[in-house]
C-alpha cells in the first residue's frame, strides 16, 4: 500500500491521543482499581514514539523509492505497536496477567524496526 507509513503514522498519532485522554479520565477508575495506570501510560507513551517512527519511515519511503528495508520496518512497527501497545491495554482493562508475555514480542518487532531503519540509514549514499 502506498503512504503505509504515513497513514498508519497518523491513524495511530490520532489514537494515542484519544487512548491517553480516555485513560486518563473516561478509565481512571478501572485504572486505578486494577493498579495499572502506569501500564496505560506506558503502551500510550510507546505507541506515540513509535507512531513518529512511522511518520519518518513513511517520508523516508517517499525519498527513497520504496526500499525494501524502510518497507519491512514498517510493517514491523505496525505489528510492534498491534502486539505492545495492544497487550498493555489489554492488560490494563482485564488484569489478565499473562496478556503481559505476549508483550516483549512486540518489543521485539520495535527492535526489529530500529534495526533494520539503522541498517538503511548506514547504505544511504550521499546526494540521492
Amino acid at each position: 500500500m502506498k503512504n503505509t507509513g504515513l497513514i498508519f503514522g497518523a491513524a495511530f498519532g490520532f489514537l494515542g491521543v484519544a487512548l491517553g485522554a480516555f485513560g486518563a479520565h473516561g478509565l481512571e477508575d478501572l485504572l486505578v482499581a486494577n493498579g495499572r495506570e502506569a501500564t496505560w501510560e506506558t503502551a500510550v507513551l510507546y505507541q506515540f514514539v513509535h507512531a513518529g517512527l512511522l511518520l519518518l519511515l513513511g517520508i523516508l519511503d517517499h525519498l527513497h523509492s520504496s526500499t525494501k528495508l524502510i518497507r519491512i520496518s514498517i510493517w514491523t512497527t505496525i505489528v510492534g505497536i498491534l502486539i505492545f501497545s495492544g497487550s498493555l491495554y489489554a492488560l490494563s482493562l482485564t488484569n489478565i496477567k499473562w496478556l503481559g508475555a505476549i508483550t516483549p514480542l512486540g518489543g521485539l518487532s520495535f527492535l526489529v524496526a530500529w534495526t533494520l531503519l539503522f541498517i538503511f540509514s548506514l547504505r544511504i549514499k550521499k546526494n540521492q
